[in-house]
């Protein structure tokens, strides 16, 4: 089973910024000592993290539709928003009988 989040462009930029700040602005550490770049670089750097959310947005579609030729027994479960997956978890959940 494959489970994709396939969230709107909007929300997917909107999470990633608020996410890219709070990390530059509280200079929080991601890894090995590393901290988000100042913010300008988003101009700058292809690499950085907001380009990359919006510049391979449309791209994912793409790989997930080629997976799904590849191997058709794969069951591929779409969330479009954080209430499908809530409610998807909620139905898979099996209440325990005592």
């Amino acid at each position: 089973m494959f489970l994709w989040l396939d969230l709107p462009r909007r929300t997917v930029m909107r999470q990633v910024m608020i996410r890219t700040l709070r990390r530059r602005l509280g200079r929080r550490e991601l890894w090995n000592g590393n901290i988000e770049p100042s913010l300008h670089r988003i101009f700058f750097d292809r690499e950085h993290v907001v380009r990359w959310a919006w510049n391979t947005y449309r791209s994912t579609t793409e790989r997930v539709q080629r997976l799904s030729v590849r191997r058709p027994e794969l069951t591929i479960v779409r969330f479009r928003s954080h209430r499908d997956v809530d409610a998807w978890i909620a139905h898979q959940l099996i209440p325990l009988t005592r």
